[in-house]
């Protein structure tokens, strides 16, 4: 069977959460016996990238231009033709901007199974005319799609009150088994000691609250512990320029986008995880950190109230002292190893759960 995917930058090692998500996912539905084609966009693709397959998946580079606004709509429009082209049993796609075009695929008379990934309208930094469209291809994804794949009960329970679609299927954001190191080659080189620093990774956007999180750790005015921020911005604008500055006048160490061992050294020897965003899906970092047993402090948004921490484990959104009093309360404290259930995030099983879905599509 024939899966054409779209809406993804691209995999592998491409920042973000979805291009984290299918990277997993799609080897294993390879496993299924499935024959998997995923497009990427040419411009997050590295010159030295010759893949044409990974593990299993086949690739596709096709031309986009890096423009915050249009580039999905336009490499969504070619990949969709292209995909066509290919005569997919099912064609996936990812998120709501994407979304917008399943009329289209339908249209063209392909099976489009839709996976909704978080309401991007929220983001920061979309503009009137940005949200309004987004807004439409939540709209147009949930009415047109033939099956939709939720990540969080509350994406689910928005789309049955929004749209009255009330037979979204509920499958998660997985995670990895923690590959914990004792290597610190790494964090060495970084200046850090191991358990005397606070981790936290991803894109340098407004909703993250990257900004809220060094004003809250530099109040603490404290030379004991240090604050590290993994990432980048996918696309250099204000708020970035501002912020990497921010970062680096309150000696934040920023690493940069990593992957593989380097990223396994920062969390294996954190103290601390912090997710302090406005807006998520479903965090993978933060289930990261959890597979690593790691103290976890996020904010209180729905998203993050679903993974059902403990109350002590999570912050008032937004507010600045807040985040001062639990980062003091959890740094005052001796790291401790913290035991998670992790069982609903496995990726073997959101495979075979995805796989249902692709069953229900064919019938």
């Amino acid at each position: 069977m024939k899966i054409v995917v779209v809406g993804t930058r691209g995999i592998p090692n491409i920042q973000g959460g979805i291009e984290t998500h299918c990277e997993e996912l799609y080897p294993r539905m390879v496993l299924l016996n499935y024959d998997v084609h995923l497009v990427r966009r040419s411009c997050y693709v590295p010159a030295t990238d010759k893949l044409i397959e990974f593990k299993g998946v086949k690739l596709k580079s096709l031309f986009a231009f890096r423009h915050k606004s249009l580039e999905t709509l336009f490499h969504t429009f070619i990949a969709i033709i292209w995909a066509k082209i290919q005569k997919p049993d099912i064609l996936h796609i990812h998120a709501i901007g994407p979304a917008i075009l399943i009329p289209f695929a339908r249209l063209l008379g392909m099976k489009v199974v839709f996976t909704h990934h978080g309401p991007d309208y929220d983001r920061a930094k979309w503009g009137p005319i940005a949200k309004t469209i987004l807004k439409l291809g939540e709209r147009w994804g949930t009415k047109f799609a033939n099956e939709i794949i939720v990540i969080s009960e509350v994406i689910g329970k928005s789309l049955a009150q929004k749209f009255n679609r009330n037979n979204t299927n509920l499958i998660f954001n997985g995670v990895i088994p923690a590959v914990i190191t004792d290597k610190t080659n790494y964090i060495d080189k970084l200046g850090l000691k191991s358990r005397k620093y606070v981790f936290t990774l991803g894109r340098f956007v407004e909703e993250k609250g990257f900004d809220l999180l060094i004003r809250a750790f530099s109040e603490l005015k404290q030379n004991e512990f240090k604050l590290v921020i993994a990432g980048d911005a996918d696309h250099e604008i204000p708020y970035s320029r501002y912020f990497k500055k921010l970062a680096i006048t309150n000696n934040v160490v920023l690493t940069g986008f990593i992957k593989g061992d380097e990223l396994q050294q920062l969390f294996s020897h954190a103290h601390l995880f912090v997710l302090p965003s406005f807006h998520e899906g479903l965090s993978i970092s933060l289930l990261e950190a959890m597979s690593y047993k790691l103290p976890v402090l996020v904010s209180d948004i729905p998203a993050n109230k679903q993974v059902m921490l403990s109350e002590k484990q999570y912050f008032i959104t937004g507010d600045e002292n807040d985040l001062n009093k639990c980062l003091n309360e959890y740094l005052l404290q001796k790291f401790e190893p913290v035991d998670y259930d992790m069982s609903r995030y496995n990726w073997d099983q959101i495979a075979l759960q995805t796989n249902e879905v692709y069953k229900k599509v064919l019938k």
